[in-house]
């Protein structure tokens, strides 16, 4: 009996311990599987990606703008002087012409012969001349040998003297003959672009005639008239009295440059309606780029701003307190900078306070940046990824 109650308390025990061991095992085994299971990571945000530029020290041209219309530097109508019939037309319609160059000529038979005419009757009036002088001088000769009276060399003086009057009135009837011959050939008083033909070859014309043969357009140089607010008068004149004050013309897009040339002057009032100033500049315009009639943009260089810090004007961003910038610092982190800053014309922004050199600004992709954002920044020139500053 006690032999069986032993046998099973020994079965008990080894039970129990088999037991603890399985039951360690299965922790073992638990532990190390849960141990060789992936843990799940944090994973960073993405880095947003963003372009920059580098804040750059230069000498900045602080620039007016205006908007101006290009003005022919002289424009003339080309009538005839006289009456006829149009024989020939030398001018092709858009041909650039020289001064002295022909444009037309009017039938010249009679005017030729009326210079003819006050020619031949100068020669006679010549003739007569003579022979009253020759009158004269035996006159002269007979009354000191009292065969002749005083009155009648008188009378014969006062002949000479008439047809000398004559003559004169001759030479003046022939340089008006010739004058009007020379009216019978148009030519170009200036180097200019003639206009359309307004008549052709075998018609009347008349110099009282509404409409021109064409017109004439000096574009070689040109002048171009803006306007400016009445606020800038003031830097325009201090600027003209610094020297010549250069103007550059552009498109109506502001973006291709069509010709450079200079202020020439003020106009004597401001216009009370519009608080605006005109001006007018002259272009050498060798190139045509410059048209009459064409409405261009207009900047005026009233100073030049030396050793400048500047940035391109995207990069400004305007907040409840002024002016910012996101400065990405060199760990790739996005920055927000108040900044003090004026445009000076569409490619550049001076910045007086607030960056100093070779720092890299954000000038697209602003919109996604918070203070501390882990940036992707791409160059503005180079286009290409970069972490460091450029």
């Amino acid at each position: 009996m006690k032999v069986a109650q032993e046998a099973r308390r020994r079965f008990r025990r080894r039970f129990l311990w088999l037991t603890g061991f399985a039951a360690i095992a299965a922790g073992a085994i638990v532990f190390l599987r849960h141990e060789e299971a992936p843990r799940p990571t944090t994973q960073r945000p993405a880095a947003v990606p963003v372009t920059v530029t580098t804040t750059a020290r230069q000498d900045v041209p602080v620039l007016l703008q205006g908007l101006g219309t290009v003005q022919a530097f002289n424009t003339i109508a080309i009538h005839s002087q006289i009456d006829g019939k149009l024989v020939a037309v030398d001018f092709v319609e858009g041909q650039q012409v020289h001064a002295g160059d022909t444009l037309a000529v009017i039938d010249q038979r009679a005017l030729k012969a009326a210079v003819d005419e006050a020619t031949a009757k100068k020669a006679q009036d010549e003739a007569q001349s003579v022979a009253a002088q020759k009158d004269l001088n035996r006159f002269k000769t007979l009354v000191i040998k009292n065969a002749e009276t005083q009155q009648n060399v008188d009378t014969q003086q006062a002949k000479v003297d008439q047809l000398k009057a004559t003559i004169d009135a001759d030479q003046a009837a022939i340089e008006s003959a010739q004058t009007q011959l020379s009216y019978a050939t148009i030519k170009a008083p200036i180097d200019g672009r003639v206009g359309f033909r307004q008549l052709d070859v075998g018609n009347i014309i008349h110099a009282n005639d509404p409409n021109p043969l064409t017109v004439l357009t000096q574009i070689q140089p040109v002048n171009v008239t803006f306007t400016l607010p009445q606020r800038d008068l003031a830097r325009v004149r201090e600027a003209m009295l610094q020297g010549a004050v250069p103007a550059l013309a552009y498109d109506q897009d502001n973006n291709k440059e069509l010709g450079k040339g200079e202020l020439l002057l003020v106009d004597n009032q401001i216009d009370q309606t519009t608080s605006s100033i005109r001006l007018k500049a002259k272009f050498a315009n060798d190139d045509d780029q410059l048209w009459p009639g064409e409405f261009v943009r207009l900047r005026l260089q009233v100073d030049t701003q030396a050793n400048a810090l500047t940035v391109p004007p995207v990069a400004l961003q305007r907040g409840p307190q002024g002016f910012y910038v996101w400065v990405i610092k060199p760990d790739n982190t996005a920055e927000q900078r108040p900044v003090d800053a004026k445009q000076a014309n569409d490619d550049v922004a001076i910045v007086s306070k607030g960056l100093s050199g070779d720092e890299r600004v954000v000038v697209s992709g602003q919109y996604r940046l918070q203070a501390g954002t882990r940036v992707d920044a791409k160059s503005e020139m180079a286009g290409s990824t970069s972490g460091k500053p450029s």
